[in-house]
């Protein structure tokens, strides 16, 4: 099998607009699931200074044909300048879970 899923990564402020956020993309078969870990905190340069915040990562099921329209959907819906958005290739998984994945993205 060769997997063309794909994890992908980003975060929000606050767990409200995560949710809501995972809620429409699921529902719109954009990600399969939509994985919501509050309790971050990030650290990081912006406008010359550095910055710490609490955030909530969210990690994304889908499959890399969703690809374009997920980044499309961050960029329009992300509350933040420039949101974080990384697209992690999955090597390996279990079959059933990757068929299931490429199942609820399909529709």
């Amino acid at each position: 099998m060769n997997p063309t899923a794909l994890v992908v990564l980003t975060t929000f402020g606050g767990a409200d607009e995560a949710r809501a956020f995972v809620k429409s993309a699921v529902e719109s078969r954009l990600v399969a699931c939509g994985t919501i870990l509050p309790g971050a905190v990030s650290i990081y340069r912006w406008q010359g200074g550095i910055t710490e915040e609490g955030e909530v990562v969210v990690l994304l099921k889908t499959d890399t044909s969703k690809w374009d329209a997920l980044a499309a959907r961050v960029r329009e819906e992300h509350p933040y300048d420039i949101p974080e958005l990384l697209a992690l290739p999955v090597q390996r998984g279990l079959d059933a879970y990757l068929s299931w994945l490429s199942g609820e993205v399909a529709g």
